[in-house]
This record gives C-alpha cells, structure tokens and sequence, in this order.
C-alpha cells in the first residue's frame, strides 16, 4: 500500500495528569478541548496554518494565562487532531489509505488551505490521493471503506464518488494493468503451485478478481460501486452474479439461525435492537435483489431460493418476494428439493414450510415458455408453383426456433415434475399441511409432464400416513390426483396393499396391474386379505365362481378373456359397478357433473368399454382359482 511522509521533527507530544501536550521551551498559551480530551498548546504554529482556530480565538475571551477553544464535533477525534496539530509543528506524520480520509476531513474542518499557506495540509492530502490513492487497488478499496465513518464529510469532499469511479474503472480494466491487492495474488501463487502455470482454474479466478475485495464494503458503498460496474457494459452477467453471490455468503451467513436465536433470546429490553439488525439485513438483502442481473442463468437457482428463505425470513418486501420468485421460476429445472423448502413465518399458521411461496413460484413457471403453434400458418395466397420468398424462409426459420424452444420447455416441465413430486414428499410429512394446498400444488403439473406416478404415489401414502384422521371424502378427492395406469408394477403391489387407500383406487389399481401383467404373459397375483375383506365388506365375493360362460358370444382371438354373465344384470362386473357407484362421491361438492346433471367423472369410469370389462372379470376369475388351490 501506497503512504506518505510528512515534517522531519521528532514526535516530543505526551501526556501528563491526562492532558496531552508538547515538549517546548516557549510555555503554552493556548488549551483546546476535542471529544473530552485536553491538548496544552500553543498559538503560533496552529493558528499559522489553522483559519478556523484564528476566527474562534478571536472571538472568544482571553484569559490571564491560556486561551480555551471548544472543538466538540471534530471529525476523526483525537487522532485526527494530533495528526493536524503534528503537521503545525513540523513533527513527522504518516499518511495512508487507512487515514487519509480521517485527515482531509480534519484539515477541512480545521480551514487547513492555500489561502492561508502555501502546501498547507489539505493540499498535500488532494495531491496524495489523487496521484497515488485512486490508482491503487487495494488502496482504492481501504479508503472507500473508511468513508463510512465520515458519510457527510466525504460526500462534500468528494472523496467517496471519486473512489468508486476509480474502483469501477479498475474492474473494467484487464488485471494485469491493475496492482492486485495482496490477498488475491497470493491465491494465484497457491493456484499455480498446486496446478502449474497453465491452470485452467486460474483463468476464471482472475476474471473475477475484484470480487473477494470488493465484498469488504458496506452494502451502500458495495451498492453504489456495483451500479457503477453495471453501467459501464463490459464485465459479464455470470461475473457479476458470482460477485453477488460472494458478498452474500459473507454478509448473510446463517440468516436463518440467527434471527431465531435473537427471537428466542429477546426481552422487552432488547426488542429494538434485534428489530435494528433485522432491518439492517432486510435493506442489505433487499439491496442484493435489486444488483441481481436481468439475464438467465446469470446465478444460480440455490442462490436464489436462499436468498427467498432469508427474505421470507426477514420479512422483505413484496416486490423483493415477487422478484426473486420470479427469476427462480426462469430456471426451476436446476432447483433441488432441498432448496424448496422454505420455511414458514407466518403467525397465523402453524406450518413448517411455506408452500404459498413455491405455489408461486410454479405458478410463474407454468406461464412462461407456452408451447407455440404446431405448424406454421400458410400463406392464403397459392405459391405451390412460385419460388420460395425470402418471408417463407423466414416463417420455416421462426418455425423452426419455436419448435426448439417447445421442446426445450418439454424437458424443463419433465424435470420440474420430478422436483415438485419429491417436494410433495417432504412436505407432506407436515402433521399442520391443509389438504387443499397438497392437492393445489400436485395439480399445478400438467398431467404430460409426469411419465409415472411412483413419486406422487409416494407422497399420497406419506400424506395419509401422517394424517390419519382425514375422512373417507377427503382419502378420495386426494386421490383424484393420482393416475393408476402410470405406476409401476412395484408401486402397483403397494398400493394394492395399502389399507389407507379409498377402495375405488386400489380396484382401479388391481385393475391395470392384473389388465397389464396378463397382457404381458405374466403371472397374476391373488388379492391381499385386507382387499378381500374390503371386497366382502361391500358384498363383492371375489371367489364365487363365475357363471357359465355364454356360448352365443364371438370372441376374436386376442379377446380370449373369461366373459362370463356379462349380458346377465347379476353379473359381477355389474355388481362391482354398482357397488362402486355407492361407494363413490355423490355429494354435489364434490361431483362435476355434465350437462344434464350426471356424474360425467363417475360415468366415464364406469361406462367401461367392452374389452376392459372382459379383461376385469378375467381378473376375478383368476384371483378364485389362485384362493382355492391355497
């Protein structure tokens, strides 16, 4: 770092019975008091070099020995004092980045100018920053820091704008016409000695060389010099995201932790301090939204669901909320469960996470990226026969980008359901989760972007698990999410299992899983006991032999499946029907009906076609024969 000496007297300043004086023979004549400390001194040197001490002695009165002076709201202090009043005497001073702003602010307080001498102390102070300060690195940094000491001062002064545009300018700068500061060369030295000179990890580590230095700032100093960056247009929206997101990790480690503790920990007597620091966290998290750039991928999507939680924390603003939702949903794909999962500081429930914040947030993805038109539009005009225009190039061009980017937004909604899926399954470990939100947010996915219904299975029987009082309406309209033709064999053998499941749900389940494995060739299984005794419970006795088959039915030959009674009303497909249609929803809340006030849902499920109605009764059929040979 850059210093400047100045006298070449010794330093003959001490201090006794606490006032601080220097060693002369001419005896004191004058006594100036600076933030509760005495300094006996003398008229002469000061008053040479010092306007304003001329004007206040003055006007103040003499006394017989020593004149007092008052300096009450000295900026800098006592240090900042001594510096001065050495200067006066000639003695030698040291000058640097660490308190140069202290001392011009001083010399200026103090009227230290040309107009009263010649190299008086404000001007070696202007000349030393401007020549050796602003063109340092680490100097540049240091004094913009210690401008937030003196904000008003260093304003009027200059010293604090002057700063950051050098800074801005140095980052805009290629770093090896720069005087890096020390911390960063050192970690190129480490870098090379354990990856040699050509490491690749090098190269991005100096184009973001500014960055560690940088988050030494406050978050206005930090703020101002950002925007300044932004503006000059060359430094890349990755870079200045990987800034961002260093000066995060420092100025808000463990945001969550420590608000709780401060909750936990505050009395009536502490309560405004610990809303002072989580206001201070609020503006400087608020302030790290507002320097996010405009571009995708420019940070990463944990980065901003954490900055999310501590916002949700800290209670930000709603715009903050809404921004940050945003620009999480452009990228939601990269999202990790873990990171969803936000907790709730709502007072008013009683919830462990925050699924109104991730409602929003797939709400917001669910909007953007909307398919475009499968084919373009042709043109009215006949030009079978013309030559193709420059416009119908243009058309198959657009055409073509817009089929890439359906089908990059296909991939992304794929990722997303299986994300979404694995958050039901934490989520719904939550004993306090209202029903309504699972279902709201396992609903938001679009029926395509889901290849199996495994992981939602998965969640549906984790929800009951930790719910079990929810009545039989609501073990229905949860599972009205669920697609029993998209599960596997093994979540098939679960579900069919799975007391806690509506009985309509695990036939359906029985009903694929038997239709699929018979059409596969395989092995079908007998019904577990308790679906048996559910079965019997609803009058349905599922190793009753079938009726005689009817020889008037032609069957084609990959139809060959038992059809027994199925024209007879007492068939057992048509009593499984009925008893379903009695077992199913008929309550006007939870029915849509079709125009002419029928259940559409519950007929489209049980107007079964004439093949699956084969394929179900072969399966009752099975399942006798297997109990009667165990």
């Amino acid at each position: 770092m850059k210093f400047m000496k100045l006298g070449s007297r010794p330093d003959t300043f001490y201090t006794a019975e606490a006032v601080r004086s220097v060693s002369s023979e001419v005896s004191s004549d004058l006594i100036i008091q600076v933030k509760g400390s005495r300094y006996l001194l003398h008229k002469f040197p000061l008053l040479s070099k010092c306007l304003r001490l001329q004007r206040l002695c003055s006007e103040s009165p003499e006394t017989s020995q020593h004149q007092i002076i008052q300096l009450p709201d000295f900026p800098g202090g006592i240090e900042a004092f001594e510096l001065c009043a050495k200067f006066c005497y000639g003695i030698t001073i040291t000058l640097s980045a660490y308190n140069i702003v202290s001392a011009r602010c001083a010399a200026e307080y103090l009227q230290m100018t040309e107009d009263v001498e010649k190299g008086n102390l404000a001007y070696k102070l202007e000349v030393f920053f401007n020549s050796c300060i602003l063109h340092g690195w680490k100097d540049s940094i240091v004094t913009l820091q210690s401008t937030k000491a003196f904000p008003l001062w260093s304003e009027d002064l200059g010293i604090t704008s002057r700063c950051i545009e050098a800074i801005a300018s140095k980052v805009l700068t290629h770093p090896s016409k720069v005087s890096l500061s020390h911390s960063h060369s050192r970690r190129v030295r480490d870098d090379i000695s354990c990856n040699g000179a050509e490491s690749q990890r090098h190269r991005p580590t100096t184009k973001g060389w500014w960055a560690e230095d940088m988050a030494e700032l406050g978050i206005d100093l930090y703020w101002r010099t950002m925007i300044a960056i932004k503006s000059g247009g060359k430094i890349p929206s990755n870079l200045i995201g990987e800034a961002l997101q260093i000066y995060a990790s420092r100025s808000l480690p463990n945001i969550s932790r420590q608000i709780k503790a401060k909750k936990e920990a505050a009395s009536d007597s502490d309560s405004d301090s610990a809303g002072e620091v989580t206001s201070k966290h609020r503006l400087l998290l608020e302030s790290i939204v507002s320097l996010l750039p405009s571009e995708k991928g420019a940070v990463s999507c944990s980065f901003l669901l954490k900055l999310l939680k501590a916002a949700n924390i800290l209670n930000a603003s709603s715009s903050s909320k809404m921004e940050l939702a945003r620009r999480v949903a452009l990228q939601l794909e990269e999202a990790r469960v873990s990171d969803l999962l936000i907790p709730s500081v709502s007072y008013s429930s009683d919830s462990l996470y925050d699924v109104d914040i991730v409602m929003i947030i797939l709400e917001q993805f669910m909007l953007q990226g909307q398919s475009p038109p499968t084919s373009p539009q042709r043109s009215k005009l006949g030009f079978e026969g013309r030559r193709r225009s420059r416009s119908a190039e243009n058309i198959d061009f657009e055409f073509q980008e817009n089929r890439r980017s359906s089908s990059a937004s296909h991939s992304s909604k794929l990722k997303v359901a299986k994300i979404v899926d694995g958050y039901l399954k934490e989520i719904a470990r939550d004993k306090t989760l209202p029903l309504s939100k699972f279902i709201a947010i396992a609903e938001t996915i679009p029926d395509f972007s889901r290849h199996d219904h495994d992981d939602l299975y998965r969640a549906i029987d984790i929800y009951l698990k930790a719910h079990p009082d929810l009545n039989k309406s609501e073990r229905k309209k949860l599972c009205r999410v669920l697609d029993c033709k998209k599960l596997s064999v093994e979540a098939c053998m679960h579900a069919a299992q799975n007391e806690k499941l509506p009985l309509r749900v695990v036939v359906q389940v029985l009903f694929f899983e038997q239709a699929r494995a018979a059409t596969a060739g395989g092995k079908v299984t007998e019904l577990p006991s308790n679906i048996k005794a559910l079965l019997a419970s609803h009058n349905i006795d599922p190793s009753r032999p079938p009726g005689p088959l009817s020889t008037t039915t032609s069957i084609q030959a990959d139809d060959q499946w038992s059809v027994s009674g199925l024209k007879s009303p007492k068939s057992r497909i048509s009593t499984l029907r009925m008893k379903l249609a009695e077992d199913d929803d008929l309550d006007e809340n939870d029915m849509h009906t079709d125009g002419m006030g029928r259940p559409s849902k519950f007929k489209a499920f049980c107007a079964l076609p004439a093949r699956p109605k084969k394929m179900f009764s072969k399966l009752l059929s099975i399942n006798r024969s297997g109990s009667e040979k165990n």
